[in-house]
C-alpha cells in the first residue's frame, strides 16, 4: 500500500475507546472488544509532542506499548488538562507504515538497507563532498522537534567539527522574527513572563493568533480567568474570523499586513492622551530607529543588515503624526474609534495587559518590526516583566525555544552567542575542545537561501532531520526540483514516509519521542525531560545517536566520547556549561528528571518567573526596579517602525490574499497526527475557506472544487463556506496539513530581511470554480 492509499483508509483503521469519565484520559485498545483497566499500567510523565505549549502528559504503560494518555496535574502548564492532539498523542507511535528500517536509493529505488551500511554511506558522502567541493557544500536541515541534546550534537558536528554555518532548523520558518525582535529590543532572547501571566492579566490582546485552535490549552485557561474574574477581556486582533473570534469580548479585523500601522496608531493614542509610564521611559528605555525600505528578499543571494540611531523622545512623537487613528484606519480597515478604544484598555493603569502573538506576526515580511512595535506599547505604559503585563510570543513545536533558540541551532547562533562574537567562538571552542579557528566567524546560508544554494548547485549534500520541508518551504516547486537534480545527496530522518522521503537519497529511521530520552524546551523557558519509555521499531535509532554515530565514522570519535546508555546525561552536563550564572542558569540533570519542567534561569534552586525584574529576576538586582540586561546600559529600546506594504498584493489579474496556517486536529504537515485515526477522520483533508458574498458571487457552493491560482503554481480543493473560518471579502485562507494538496506550492518566499523568516500569510492568488476536469 502507497502512502496515499494508507492515509485515504485511515478512518477505517483500528479504534479507541475512551475512559468511562470524560477527559481523565485516553485509553487505547488493540481493538474494540479489549480494554486495559487503569489499574494495570505504569504512569510515566513527558511533555506533549504536539506543540510549543509544553503541556504535561502522564503516559500510561502495558506490554511494552504506550496505551493511555492523560494530562499530568503536576504540571503547571497545562495543569491536568491537554487538547485532542495530546490526549492521541501516544497512538502516532504506532502508524501501520512506519519506518523501521533504513533505505538507500539504488537505480532509482529506494532499497530497504541495513542501518549500519546506511551510516556508513551517510558520513561516507559527506566525507566525498567536503573533500571535493569544501566544508560549505554540505548542510544540516532540523527542527524544533529535535530535542535539545538533538540540536546540541548538531551544532558541535557541523560548527565545531566540520566547521561550517550550514546549519538551520525549521524554526526559521515560525518564530526567527520572535528572535530577532526580542534582541533589536532587549539585546536577548525569549520572553521575559511565563504562563503565570494568564492567571494576573485583565486584557489579553492576540494579535493575529487563533490560540482557540492552535494553543487551545492555553486559551481554556484564559477562558477560566474570564469565568472567575467578570472584569477579565479577550481582543482578538486578525485578518479572518475564527473560533478564537467568536470567543472574544471584541474580535477587530484588520486588513493584511496593516498591524504595524495599527500598533503605532495605538502608540500614537498613548502619548496622545497622556497615558505613557514617564518615568519607567525616562529610567529604562531608550528611542532608536533604523533603516527603512528594507526590501523583502525575494531575490537569491538577498543581503540586507540594519542600523539603528538614536533619536530623541520628541523625534519618536514626531513619527508617530504619521499613524492617527483616523490615517490608520484608510490603511487598516480598523475604524479609530476601536484603536482608541484599543489605546485606553493598555492605557488604563488599573488594567494588567498581556498581548500574545504566534505565526501572524511573525510570517511576516517585516516580521521584526511587529514585534518591535508591540514591544513599543508595552514599554511606554511600563507594563511588562511582572505579573500579568507581558507581551508574549507563542511558538508551534516542542522544542522551538529549547533546540533552536537556546542551543543554537541556526546559521548564527552558537549556545550561548552568535558566531560573529569572538568571545563566543572560543567559549565554544573550550568547551568543544576544538581549534576556535574550527567555527567560521561570519553566517552562511539562512532556511530560503539553503534550499536556494541546493537548487543552484553550491549545496551538494543535505542531512535533514524531524522535517518535512518538502511541504513546508515556500514556493515549493522550486526547491522540490532542485533538491532532485543531479548532483545533490539528501539524507532524510524521519518515523514515516514523507514527501521528503520520497527525495531521499538515503532514509534513517528515528526513535520517535518517549523510544528515547531527551529534553523538550518550551515558550516560557521550561525545559522538559522525558525518560525513554518503549522500545523503537525495528532498527530506528534516536537522531542524537544517528548524528553521533556519523560523526564518529567521519573521524570525530575524541568529541562525540559518550556510552548510548548515558550520553543524555553528559550532553546535558556539557551543554549546560554554556550557560552558567545568573541570566541562563540551567536545572541540573536530576532535578529535571524529578520536576514536570523547570525554567530558567534556574538559580539557587529557584526558577526566575519574570525576567529583568529586581523582585524576581536575580540578574537584575542592582538597585533599579528594572534592567534589561541584554543591552549593555540596561535600558530597552523604543524602536520607530513604518509601516510599509506587503512584497505581493492583490490586483486585477490575482485578487485575493491567500493566507494559510494550521488547524486544530493536525499538526504542522499532518505527518504523525493524520496517521492518528480519530484526527484523520475530524479532518481528512485540506480546503480553502471563502467568503460567502465572495462564493455566491463566483457561483461557489460548499464543498465544491476551486481552483486556486499564484504567480507559481495552481492547486484545485474544496470550498469551506461558512464553517469553522470565515475570511474577509477578497481574502481565502487555506491549511497546510496536507501533503495531496500542497498549498506552498502557490505562497511566496519573500521573508522579513532582518529575521530572514517567511511570509506564508500574504501572497495573491486567483479564485475560480473549478471545472470538472481540474477537479
Amino acid at each position: 500500500m502507497n502512502r496515499r492509499e494508507f492515509l485515504k483508509q485511515m478512518a477505517a483503521v483500528t479504534a479507541m475507546t475512551a475512559a468511562a469519565t470524560m477527559f481523565p484520559g485516553i485509553l487505547f485498545a488493540e481493538d474494540q472488544n479489549k480494554t486495559l483497566p487503569n489499574d494495570d499500567l505504569t504512569w510515566k510523565k513527558a511533555p506533549c509532542r504536539f506543540c510549543g505549549v509544553g503541556c504535561g502528559l502522564l503516559i500510561g504503560l502495558s506490554g511494552g506499548r504506550a496505551v493511555a494518555v492523560k494530562g499530568d496535574p503536576a504540571s503547571p502548564v497545562n495543569k491536568g488538562l491537554c487538547c485532542v492532539k495530546g490526549y492521541h498523542s501516544v497512538m502516532a507511535l504506532y502508524g501501520a507504515d512506519r519506518l523501521k528500517t533504513a533505505y538507500v536509493r539504488k537505480n532509482g529505488e529506494l532499497v530497504p538497507t541495513p542501518i549500519k551500511e546506511a551510516l556508513d554511506l551517510v558520513a561516507q558522502k559527506m566525507q566525498e563532498t567536503i573533500k571535493t567541493h569544501g566544508k560549505d557544500s554540505v548542510a544540516m536541515y532540523g527542527s524544533g522537534q529535535w530535542t535539545i541534546p538533538d540540536g546540541y550534537v548538531a551544532s558541535k558536528l557541523m560548527k565545531g567539527a566540520i566547521g561550517t554555518n550550514n546549519l538551520e532548523a525549521n524554526a526559521r520558518l515560525c518564530m526567527a522574527s520572535a528572535v530577532t525582535g526580542f534582541i533589536s529590543t532587549f539585546g536577548i532572547d525569549e520572553p521575559m513572563g511565563c504562563y503565570e501571566d494568564i492567571d494576573h492579566a485583565d486584557v489579553f490582546v492576540l494579535w493575529g493568533n487563533n490560540m482557540a485552535e492552535m494553543h487551545p490549552v492555553l486559551f481554556s485557561r484564559i477562558l477560566d480567568q474570564r469565568l472567575k474574574r467578570k472584569d477579565v477581556k479577550i481582543i482578538d486582533l486578525a485578518t479572518r474570523t475564527t473560533r478564537t473570534s467568536m470567543a472574544a469580548d471584541k474580535s477587530i479585523l484588520f486588513l493584511p499586513q496593516s498591524d504595524l500601522a495599527l500598533a503605532n496608531a495605538i502608540c500614537y493614542e498613548i502619548l496622545r492622551n497622556g497615558w505613557e509610564n514617564k518615568s519607567f521611559i525616562e529610567k529604562h528605555c531608550h528611542f532608536k530607529s533604523g533603516k527603512t525600505n528594507i526590501g523583502y528578499g525575494v531575490e537569491d543571494k538577498f543581503a540586507f543588515k540594519d542600523e539603528n540611531t538614536d533619536i530623541t523622545f520628541d523625534q519618536y512623537k514626531k513619527f508617530l503624526e504619521d499613524y492617527t487613528p483616523e490615517k490608520v484606519e484608510q490603511i487598516s480597515g480598523v475604524s479609530a474609534k476601536d484603536i482608541r478604544y484599543l489605546a485606553s484598555l493598555y492605557g488604563d493603569p488599573n488594567r494588567k495587559v498581556t498581548s500574545f502573538w504566534c505565526m501572524g506576526m511573525n510570517q511576516h515580511t517585516r516580521g521584526t518590526w511587529i514585534n518591535n512595535l508591540v514591544y513599543n506599547i508595552h514599554l511606554l505604559v511600563g507594563k511588562i516583566s511582572t505579573p500579568g503585563n507581558s507581551p508574549f510570543s507563542l511558538t508551534g513545536q516542542p522544542s522551538a525555544c529549547g533546540t533552536v533558540r537556546e542551543v543554537g541551532t541556526l546559521t548564527h547562533k552558537l549556545p550561548h552567542g552568535v558566531v560573529m562574537n569572538e568571545e563566543a567562538r572560543k567559549k565554544a571552542a573550550k568547551i568543544w575542545k576544538v581549534p576556535v579557528e574550527n567555527i567560521p566567524p561570519k553566517p552562511s546560508l539562512h532556511t530560503v537561501e539553503m534550499f536556494r544554494a541546493l537548487d543552484r548547485g553550491e549545496v551538494k549534500f543535505m542531512w535533514i532531520q524531524v522535517t518535512n520541508p518538502m511541504v513546508t518551504i515556500p514556493k515549493l516547486n522550486r526547491y522540490r526540483e532542485g533538491a532532485q537534480k543531479a548532483g545533490r545527496f539528501i539524507v532524510v530522518s524521519d518515523v514515516y514516509p514523507t514527501p521528503t522521503t520520497d527525495i531521499a537519497d538515503v532514509i534513517l529511521p528515528s526513535a520517535m519521542w518517549i523510544e528515547r530520552e531527551g529534553m523538550f524546551g518550551n515558550s516560557e523557558r521550561r525545559t522538559q525531560h522525558f525518560e525513554k519509555m518503549v522500545d523503537p521499531p525495528g532498527e530506528a535509532m534516536s537522531d542524537t545517536w544517528q548524528i553521533i554515530e556519523v560523526a564518529r565514522r567521519m573521524g570525530f570519535q575524541e568529541l562525540f566520547p559518550w556510552d548510548e546508555a548515558t550520553h543524555i546525561e553528559e550532553i546535558w552536563k556539557e551543554y549546560t556549561q554554556f550557560h552558567a550564572g545568573e541570566k541562563h542558569g540551567m536545572a541540573p540533570y536530576e532535578v529535571l528528571k524529578e520536576r514536570p519542567g523547570v525554567m530558567w534561569p534556574f538559580v539557587n534552586g529557584k526558577e526566575t518567573k519574570w525576567r529583568f525584574n529586581a523582585e524576581t529576576d536575580p540578574a537584575a538586582k542592582d538597585g533599579d526596579p528594572f534592567k534589561f540586561y541584554g543591552k549593555p546600559d540596561g535600558k530597552a529600546w523604543i524602536l520607530a517602525r513604518p509601516y510599509e506594504p506587503p512584497a505581493e498584493e492583490p490586483d486585477d489579474e490575482y485578487p485575493f490574499w491567500l493566507n494559510t496556517g494550521r488547524v486544530l486536529e493536525h499538526w504542522h504537515t499532518g505527518s504523525m497526527t493524520r496517521r492518528i485515526p480519530v484526527l484523520h477522520k475530524a479532518m481528512p483533508h485540506s480546503y480553502v475557506e471563502l467568503n460567502p458574498e465572495d462564493a455566491k458571487e463566483l457561483g461557489i457552493r460548499n464543498g465544491e472544487n476551486v481552483l486556486l491560482t499564484s504567480r507559481r503554481g495552481k492547486i484545485t480543493l474544496p470550498a469551506s463556506i461558512n464553517e469553522r473560518g470565515v475570511p474577509p471579502r477578497g481574502q481565502v485562507f487555506v491549511p497546510f496539513f496536507d501533503e495531496n494538496l500542497l498549498i506552498n506550492e502557490l505562497t511566496l518566499d519573500a521573508f522579513c530581511p532582518i529575521s530572514k523568516q517567511p511570509d506564508y500569510k500574504k501572497c495573491a492568488v486567483k479564485v475560480q470554480k473549478a471545472l470538472k476536469s481540474e477537479s
